[in-house]
């Protein structure tokens, strides 16, 4: 059995209610990255997105240009392979040569050999 109001509108909007849900601020930095999305695509930043940082982000991730394609797209960063290359040192183990060219294998590897 589950409790209904039998008052109509009685968590009306026009009422006064207002969402249980609580929303976070944009962060600053999140604003600047924004203004320079904005900036350089010359497209305008919608008013009410810093009251809101779930939707700036969406809104970030939508007008962010893409990681370029192409023939090293796939290859692991340097700083995924220095790191991964430190966490060698440590535990004394190589790195399989195929993790050098696969960026989501090195991840992998990094994952299974993270000092804990």
């Amino acid at each position: 059995m589950s409790f209904e109001p039998q008052i109509p509108g009685l968590f009306a909007p026009g009422q006064g209610a207002r969402p249980a849900i609580n929303t976070l601020a944009a962060t600053e930095k999140q604003l600047q990255y924004a203004q320079a999305i904005a900036q350089r695509t010359g497209t305008a930043l919608p008013q009410g997105l810093s009251g809101d940082r779930a939707a700036l982000s969406a809104w970030i991730d939508a007008h962010k240009t893409k990681a370029p394609g192409g023939r090293f797209a796939n290859y692991p960063s340097s700083k995924q392979v220095a790191f991964a290359e430190r966490i060698a040192r440590i535990k004394r183990r190589d790195i399989p040569r195929e993790c050098f060219r696969d960026k989501d294998m090195m991840s992998k590897w990094i994952d299974g050999n993270k000092p804990r």
